[in-house]
């Protein structure tokens, strides 16, 4: 059942994959990296669940949180060009919060 799990997130993985590379749009492919990186994470969980060895989720909440702050990262640079914008510049006359 596990070994099935498995199998399963590593073809949805590469589901992820071809939308990563064929994907139209470029919020598209953020959203295929992204969930690329949460599969990742599951898997490592699982993973670490058919190997007996518990503390290989611990490196899997690090790339979890890796992978959040990358993809804020990526969003913010594609939005405003530099990733060095001040907190009163990211709000513009007629922004939704």
């Amino acid at each position: 059942m596990i070994f099935a799990t498995a199998l399963l997130l590593m073809a949805s993985m590469s589901l992820m994959l071809v939308r990563l590379l064929r994907g139209p749009e470029l919020y598209d492919r953020v959203l295929a990296v992204n969930s690329f990186g949460t599969k990742t994470v599951l898997f490592l969980c699982v993973f670490a669940f058919m190997i007996g060895r518990s503390d290989a989720v611990d490196i899997a909440l690090l790339y979890a949180l890796m992978n959040f702050i990358a993809t804020i990262a990526i969003l913010k640079f594609f939005r405003y060009r530099t990733l060095d914008v001040a907190l009163s510049q990211t709000r513009r006359r007629g922004d939704r919060v």
